[in-house]
């Protein structure tokens, strides 16, 4: 064999392997490439997994957390209107016993609110009466007031009932409070001007409980229209003084 056949063998074994390493290298590297790849799928995908749960622990976290404080709120709202209600209840039995006092003072006068009322006797005792859904006094009342302050000089351990009234035209509720107004009035007069003490008058307003003439006329209505004032002491030996009659002018 020629030395250049020999020489030509030898470069055609060395292309073959280097071609055979090339290819060794070459499924080497495609194997580990496909192991890596088939062992990192997974992780990535659990880990995607698990992004994807976390977040949705997180909304729900959330959702219940807005759920709890949505309903911390509503049973706040309803305890705020049970309280609200509790205390309208509560408003509403304190009025109730007020108007059930008014009606037992109303029925007894003085009765309701003196004691022993029995040892007081009446030393005079006058009327006024005021215009239609008027409680300003006039001249005359004035004038009439006057007179029975002027009893007051001699006068011990007193007590001044005052009590006012309206006629039957109108509501109830209203005319109550007319008929306090009026009381006021005189009583406010009689303090200013003769500076009795408060704790001598016992006010009421009765309304058209207690008439003094009948409303079917003109001037009967106008004598319901008024305030009675008496003059009370509860000291024996004190004589009673001519009463005044009542305001002759026929107020309307």
């Amino acid at each position: 064999m020629s030395s250049t056949s020999q020489s030509t063998k030898i470069k055609s074994a060395g292309t073959i392997a280097l071609a055979s390493a090339f290819v060794i290298v070459f499924t080497v590297g495609c194997s580990t490439k496909n192991y890596v790849r088939s062992q990192t799928t997974p992780l990535i995908q659990q880990t995607n997994e698990l992004d994807t749960k976390t977040a949705a622990d997180h909304r729900s976290i959330v959702d219940t957390d807005e759920r709890a404080k949505a309903g911390i709120a509503n049973a706040q709202t309803a305890a705020d209107t049970a309280d609200q209600h509790a205390l309208a209840a509560g408003q509403s039995a304190d009025a109730a016993n007020k108007s059930a006092q008014e009606a037992y003072n109303r029925v007894d006068s003085l009765s309701g609110v003196v004691a022993n009322l029995d040892n007081y006797k009446p030393l005079s005792d006058v009327s006024v009466t005021f215009g239609f859904d008027k409680y300003v006094l006039t001249a005359d009342d004035k004038k009439q007031l006057d007179d029975l302050a002027a009893n007051l000089t001699s006068a011990r351990g007193y007590i001044l009932e005052v009590t006012g009234g309206t006629d039957s035209v109108g509501d109830a509720g209203y005319n109550y409070q007319l008929s306090q107004r009026r009381a006021d009035a005189v009583a406010n007069y009689l303090q200013t001007k003769y500076n009795i003490p408060p704790h001598k008058f016992y006010l009421i307003g009765i309304g058209k409980d207690q008439q003094v003439a009948s409303d079917s006329t003109a001037a009967g209505r106008a004598k319901n229209r008024r305030v009675e004032i008496k003059l009370m002491s509860n000291m024996s030996n004190q004589q009673p003084t001519t009463a005044s009659a009542a305001s002759p002018n026929g107020q309307q």
